[in-house]
């Protein structure tokens, strides 16, 4: 157990980053943060930044011998990088749940594993596989990029009569992932706690709305059949158990008209579905994580209210004082300085009073 007045290291400096180390500053934790960029939203509130990047393995040392424990914020850093690191200091989640879940074939071939259902899927190389590819998962379907691909980025959907040559010329990749398009009813998400010891902690299941593949809105409780809501729990925390993490790991699953609750992907931080847990839950998501890796006991995860998060894109942030006047919404804003389409400015939680 890392005492008040330890140093959290956090890899990224995005809006997760920054939401995290407040959370750590309530608990009275320093943080340290790691990153590229120069003036990330997480350096706008942390003690301590080191500007570097990934692959420099002095910067890495240097930051390994500043902290107590490492965490990320987002879920492509390089394993090299977690690695490096692990060799030093604590690093949690490790490297394993990065090699997994930054790659769409590899994290739909381990919830497979793992005894979670998953749509049909098919690894594409070139134009030929997506012609086989086809062939196996039927249409409509989605042709993704193996990494780096989120918010609906790096993703073409096939309707049929699309020239393979063509359509792999636009995904420009080497390597992609076919998969059946499900017919879903509703999306759902499921973020588990898990400490060293293996005990685990699930935060109630959200209800998700994605408008152009950027997640629009997430509402607790979520209005799934209760079978529905115990089998995506069940499913998350296999696949947490199986990566073994110490900190969150957030699953999204599809929900189909008869019930099937499929894997669709996961991430081993903290989830953007995961915000209404701020002002809608006794422990949000961003304590409950450094409560996990600095081995603090659980917080509970009762919700206090019903609540309805919604993502601040673009333009939208431009609203702020209409939000500040409404007595049952929170406002909770990144920091970002330019505001541009597509971009996640803030988001608002609105509570049942």
């Amino acid at each position: 157990m890392l005492a008040p007045g330890s140093v959290i290291g956090i890899l990224g400096s995005g809006q997760l980053g920054r939401m995290t180390a407040l959370a750590a500053a309530n608990l009275g934790y320093r943080v340290h943060v790691f990153a590229p960029d120069a003036n990330g939203p997480a350096h706008q509130v942390c003690d301590s930044y080191t500007q570097a990047e990934y692959g420099d393995t002095d910067a890495l040392s240097d930051f390994a011998a500043a902290v107590d424990v490492v965490t990320y914020e987002f879920e492509n850093v390089p394993v090299t990088a977690a690695e490096t690191l692990e060799e030093k200091v604590a690093v949690c989640p490790g490297p394993e749940a990065l090699r997994v879940a930054q790659h769409r074939l590899r994290e739909k071939a381990f919830a497979g594993n793992n005894g979670v259902d998953t749509a049909a899927f098919h690894r594409v190389a070139s134009p030929a596989d997506i012609t086989r590819g086809l062939e196996r998962v039927g249409l409509p379907a989605r042709l993704k990029t193996c990494r780096l691909g989120y918010d609906g980025k790096g993703q073409i959907r096939l309707m049929g009569g699309e020239d393979p040559e063509r359509v792999w010329s636009e995904l420009n990749t080497d390597e992609a992932i076919l998969e059946a398009e499900i017919p879903f009813e509703r999306e759902v998400s499921v973020i588990v706690a898990r400490r060293r010891d293996g005990t685990t902690c699930p935060f109630p299941v959200a209800e998700n709305e994605h408008r152009s593949g950027i997640l629009h809105r997430s509402v607790v409780p979520a209005l799934a059949a209760e079978e529905v809501q115990t089998q995506a729990i069940a499913a998350a925390t296999t696949l947490a158990d199986a990566l073994q993490i110490v900190g969150l790991l957030a699953v999204e699953f599809f929900v189909t008209k008869d019930g099937a609750v499929l894997f669709n992907e996961m991430a081993p931080r903290p989830h953007n579905s995961g915000h209404w847990s701020m002002d809608g839950c006794v422990t949000s998501q961003f304590e409950q994580v450094v409560r996990c890796v600095t081995d603090l006991p659980f917080g509970a995860v009762d919700v206090i209210a019903p609540t309805e998060m919604t993502n601040l894109i673009g333009d939208d942030v431009h609203a702020w004082p209409t939000f500040l006047q409404q007595p049952d919404t929170k406002l909770h804003l990144y920091g970002k300085a330019e505001s541009r389409p597509g971009r996640k400015m803030g988001h608002i939680n609105k509570i049942s009073l």
